[in-house]
């Protein structure tokens, strides 16, 4: 009965958030003289950009098709949005962030969606700020003002980040600010800062103008946030009905960011094809940005694309559980399912792809 009770907070949720309208991209893949290929209805978290290459690409080099898999990739409103359509299952995977996932599965009679793969192995937090403004650190930050957008999962982090470095939070303002005049307030200088992700306002900051010299971005993976970022989530029911297509898919969004890592400028031109008005220059240096500082950590090289480290994991919920109250505080395997992964030594991967 709870669980009955507690479904339609998420799923009108889902049902809100999906009705504003669905944008399609690449291909209806398909796979000649080798039987139906598997049916799978994939969600972005956003809309397109660099950040998202290895999955766009899958698409459009026929990477999918080549696994058997015919994928048609919609695009949610958020991450939440994403979270939810797998959830109930309108959606069989999704690209989403792992932080929104685990408070998302801490809630009362939720599916037990579970993420596959890490694609960002450092989640992309930051505060983005100006050197003009007198921030070059984070120490610099006490007495300064952010804006906030509503729903932004980095400053749920902020908290820990300030107690690891030894920051008081009463000393930093923070302002709700809308979204679309987020970057503009930083440019005009009504705020000192604004939290966000890395490769999105830092990227589009330097797009407004403001010169590269002038920005800061204190990425809160280099001051102690153990978070992973990005993540590939599949609905439980499809995971359970179809291992292998999972598996599949999970190959070809490897294949697909190391076709990424090996030419970037032509993964580019595949990602602006499917944006509206995107610039091939902003999304070359983001995608730059996204592969340094996100995906080809020293932790990936070292031991491969895609998994979690389970002590990193339960220092990153000691993180979250400095803003969050966990009903039931999860283990690594209630949020993580590394049994979709290809093996360790199919999953080396480095800058020189």
């Amino acid at each position: 009965m709870q669980a009955h009770s507690m479904r339609p907070l998420w799923f009108v949720l889902l049902v809100l958030l999906g009705t504003v309208g669905i944008a399609r991209f690449g291909i209806a893949d398909s796979r000649a003289g080798a039987g139906a290929p598997i049916q799978v209805e994939f969600s972005l978290d956003g809309p397109i950009n660099a950040a998202m290459a290895p999955v766009v690409l899958a698409s459009t080099r026929g990477l999918f098709r080549a696994e058997g898999l015919n994928v048609n990739t919609t695009v949610a409103s958020d991450t939440t949005d994403a979270i939810a359509r797998v959830a109930v299952g309108t959606s069989q995977l999704a690209l989403a962030d792992i932080n929104a996932l685990i408070r998302f599965r801490d809630e009362a009679g939720v599916p037990p969606v579970k993420a596959v793969f890490v694609l960002f192995d450092k989640a992309a937090y930051a505060f983005i700020a100006r050197k003009s403004r007198g921030i070059n650190t984070l120490a610099d930050m006490p007495g300064k003002l952010v804006g906030v957008t509503d729903g932004d999962l980095s400053i749920r982090l902020w908290p820990a980040l300030a107690r690891l470095n030894r920051l008081s939070l009463k000393t930093v303002k923070l302002q709700q600010v809308g979204p679309a005049v987020r970057e503009p307030m930083l440019s005009a200088g009504q705020l000192d800062a604004i939290s966000g992700l890395s490769y999105l306002s830092a990227i589009d900051l330097r797009n407004r103008g403001i010169p590269a010299d002038d920005i800061t971005v204190l990425r809160f993976a280099d001051y102690g946030c153990a978070a992973y970022g990005k993540v590939l989530i599949v609905n439980p029911e499809f995971a359970s009905r179809k291992p292998e297509a999972v598996k599949a898919f999970v190959r070809a969004v490897i294949a697909g960011l190391r076709l990424t890592i090996k030419a970037p400028e032509q993964a580019v031109d595949d990602v602006v094809a499917q944006m509206d008005n995107g610039s091939r220059e902003v999304e070359l240096e983001r995608l730059h940005a996204v592969l340094s500082d996100n995906i080809l950590t020293g932790a990936v090289k070292h031991s491969g694309i895609g998994g979690i480290d389970p002590a990193r994991f339960e220092k990153s919920l000691d993180q979250i559980a400095e803003d969050f109250k966990f009903r039931h505080r999860p283990t690594a395997a209630d949020i993580f399912d590394d049994s979709f992964l290809p093996p360790a030594g199919d999953r080396n991967i480095t800058q020189a792809e």
